[in-house]
């Protein structure tokens, strides 16, 4: 851990940069780009019959978006105001209305004729509600008979059918704190959020590699570093507000790099609402991008270690950090070996660059003094992501990147709840402050005053696969228990999480809207429970930035759903009806309560009690983890981690899949046309050279297809790379195999190969063993 304190926010200068500019034309008129005043006038018309509290909420909350961590409308990093349109469209989820009550009252194929994003425009669920086999809509049902029969249920199972499941909108970190803490309290350690379908393998990597599973620098250091590298990461559409630290650092000299299948225009330029240069005339943000293949990016990153270790034989130390390696990193020689025995012709093939393109970026590092490495999905989801996480790591810890200013590690989260979760201890592997090792287990059970099952929890996808196990097996999935999420439109293969769903006996929803898998059934009940917004919360609460940061967000006086709960407080009530006799060892008086406790459970955060008012804020570990190379491993060392080049199956003529986020936060989406790229949901972005080849033309009906499913759409001609193709997540997902995870981290697999044809041939073979042997062919053929 760090000893160097964080600074705080700096001043931008104000003097403009021409240089910098996209265009001389005000405001991008003509382009294809976002609107952001339209989209604001948008938002406020939207919460027109609550603007008071919306207000309230953009200037005293802490952001419920991405977890770049804006509180009110002031960071850490710069000074002067800050909003972005994916926190103004999240704000509607905190302001809206109750559901009506015909709504309601309708005709449960009625609601499910509607999308999600349908749903959502209904309103807050207003109480609980209750649908058994059979119903026709759903019965309304007092708090006292939902706990009721949700207890009786978990009292009649074994602990190892129950299973929790807490997404990230807007939960607080005391929420996760006391789910973790009910479910071990009911016996079961089948608990899981939202970070195994993002960036668990970014932890498991990052804490098998120096230590700790966070990201070691901050945002402050990307503004001046000699290269900010943003690998598989989208940061201009995701998290918004990043790109005022993007024209910060290039104000300061540095060269951002972008390493992506497509080139993401987001990235290359942009205009930023909330400076006033960059609002008029944009800003360059991209000075190069390596347009690796989907799932080549391994073999990338052992170009450019291959291309350090020819340099360092001509000349040591030109390419490596010789002084930092010896003194404070482990298996040099290792990862040297596994390195120079792949030849550049392989190294090319997977990674689909030149060896010169490889050299050039290495060469670039080699002369840097100053890097930092931001990452997401882009690596994280693929069923050798934490390998993919370990490479970056290894570059790192050659150049010596780590544990000092403008450098450093990051996993950029995407949402401001997600970097909370597992150190809380909602995680199937962990218990507040560490690992589920036996240690702290004992260690943890001396806080909490009662045994915490021993055994491996499940993951989430196993959990829904579970499901499907024989009635009388003792990990058949009889309850789940969720807090938010909507696994039919984040989980690969819908139909088969469908039927997943549908087989639990009992399946708590614990939300504030509904969405398409609130509507499905349950073999005994479907039972849904209205939750309070983090901003309802009395007592308020806390969330953990992607930079470690732990913001207070206060409780925002405004309008309130009458029958709504705090999240944390309903656990703990259901928990007291399931063992009544021990009630008193999961009692919380308050939120303060819980985070006295945090403070003590977890190291890390003490100081998360004193957390009290609007604007408190501490940053666990301090500025750089790793300070000075020193790592939280058993040695103090960083480990570099020798990894194989993945297979990657996928025969000539076909294409690598992977999915991208157009006007969207997360799984909800705010628009059918991506602003960045004019996009519709159902475009397939396709090399123009590709279609070419395949006879298709920009505009065409094709159909992309494999052993998973299909997805009908258009050819939409972009800058990706060939062989490969990009499609909107959630819609894509049909393409993607169910049942896949990542060995380490236990990420399903986000990635696949497809047959990509005119829907016309598609079509007019369809019922003949055609589309069968393609197929097979997809499967068997080498790649």
């Amino acid at each position: 851990m760090g000893k160097t304190k964080h600074t705080g926010p700096i001043k931008l200068s104000k003097k403009p940069r021409p240089d910098l500019w996209v265009s001389k034309v005000p405001f991008g008129l003509g382009k294809i780009k976002p609107h952001h005043l339209r989209d604001t006038i948008k938002v406020a018309w939207e919460n027109k019959d609550s603007l008071p509290y919306a207000t309230r909420i953009l200037t005293q909350g802490v952001c419920d978006g991405c977890a770049l961590g804006v509180s009110g409308l002031k960071d850490q990093t710069l000074s002067g105001p800050h909003l972005c349109t994916t926190r103004l469209n999240v704000l509607r989820l905190n302001t809206m209305p109750a559901m009506k009550e015909d709504i309601l009252r309708a005709d449960i194929e009625e609601l499910r004729k509607m999308d999600s994003t349908e749903l959502r425009k209904l309103g807050r669920i207003p109480y609980p509600l209750i649908r058994k086999p059979g119903d026709r809509k759903f019965s309304r049902i007092s708090w006292e008979e939902a706990l009721n029969m949700i207890a009786d249920k978990i009292k009649h199972i074994d602990p190892k059918q129950l299973a929790f499941y807490l997404t990230s909108r807007g939960i607080t970190n005391e929420t996760y704190y006391v789910a973790g803490k009910v479910a071990r309290f009911l016996g079961t350690n089948n608990i899981d959020n939202a970070s195994r379908i993002c960036h668990s393998p970014s932890k498991t990597a990052l804490n098998r590699s120096v230590g700790v599973g966070a990201s070691t620098c901050n945002y402050k250091d990307w503004i001046g570093t000699d290269v900010l590298l943003f690998w598989g990461s989208v940061a201009a559409n995701n998290q918004p507000v990043s790109t005022k630290y993007m024209y910060a650092a290039k104000r300061k000299g540095t060269k951002i790099i972008i390493i992506n299948p497509h080139f993401e225009p987001a990235m290359e330029k942009y205009w930023i609402p909330s400076n006033m240069e960059s609002a008029l005339f944009g800003t360059k943000l991209a000075d190069d991008i390596y347009q690796v293949n989907i799932g080549g990016d391994i073999a990338f990153m052992h170009g450019i270690m291959k291309h350090w270790f020819e340099m360092e034989e001509k000349e040591p130390g030109s390419a490596i950090d010789q002084t930092f390696v010896q003194k404070h990193v482990n298996g040099l020689e290792a990862l040297q070996e596994k390195v120079v025995s792949y030849d550049w012709e392989i190294l090319e093939k997977s990674s689909g660059l030149s060896k010169d393109r490889m050299k050039e970026l290495a060469t670039l590092l080699a002369q840097s003094k100053t890097a930092v490495f931001v990452w997401s999905m882009g690596l994280t989801q693929h069923r050798f992501g934490t390998d993919n996480v370990s490479q970056v790591a290894n570059l790192a810890l050659l150049r010596g990147f780590l544990g000092r200013e403008h450098c450093g590690l990051m996993p950029i989260r995407g949402h401001s709840g997600v970097q909370g979760s597992g150190e809380m201890g909602a995680d199937p592997f962990v218990l507040p402050g560490s690992d589920m090792n036996e240690e702290n287990r004992k260690r943890v059970e001396k806080y909490w005053n009662f045994k915490i099952p021993d055994w491996q929890g499940d993951i989430v996808g196993v959990t829904l696969e579970n499901a499907l196990l024989p009635d009388d097996h003792e990990r058949n999935l009889k309850l789940y228990y969720m807090s938010g999420g909507n696994f039919l439109e984040t989980m690969p293969n819908p139909d088969f999480v469908k039927q997943c769903l549908e087989n639990v006996d009992v399946r708590v929803h614990q939300d504030i809207i509904f969405n398409t898998s609130t509507l499905l059934d349950a073999k005994e009940a479907v039972i849904v429970l209205p939750a309070m917004t983090r901003y309802e919360q009395p007592g308020g609460g806390t969330s953990t930035s992607t930079e470690r940061m732990v913001y207070f967000s206060p409780e925002i006086k405004g309008p309130r759903i009458e029958e709504a709960r705090s999240e944390w407080e309903i656990y703990i009530d259901l928990a007291k009806r399931v063992k009544p006799e021990e009630k008193d060892i999961i009692h919380f008086e308050d939120a303060d309560a819980i985070r006295e406790e945090i403070a003590l459970t977890n190291r890390n955060y003490d100081g998360i009690q004193h957390l009290k008012e609007k604007g408190d804020v501490f940053q666990w570990g301090g500025a750089w983890l790793c300070e000075g190379g020193d790592c939280p491993t058993p040695d103090g060392k960083g480990n570099l981690i020798p990894v194989e080049i993945p297979e990657l199956r996928k025969p000539e003529g076909h294409f690598y899949v992977s999915t991208r986020r157009g006007k969207q936060f997360n799984s909800m989406i705010y628009g059918e046309t991506d602003p960045f790229t004019d996009a519709d949901r159902y475009d397939v972005l396709i090399n123009e050279a590709d279609g070419k080849k395949h006879d298709i033309k920009d505009g065409d009906a094709i159909v992309a297809y494999n052993k998973h499913g299909f997805f009908s759409g258009r050819a939409k001609f972009a800058p990706v790379k060939a062989g490969n193709i990009a499609l909107h997540w959630p819609e894509g997902n049909s393409l993607l195999p169910e049942s896949v995870y990542e060995t380490y981290a236990g990420i399903p697999e986000y990635n696949a190969a497809a047959i990509v044809e005119k829907a016309e041939t598609y079509y007019a073979h369809k019922d003949t063993k055609y589309v069968e042997r393609r197929i097979e062919e997809l499967e068997m053929e080498p790649s």
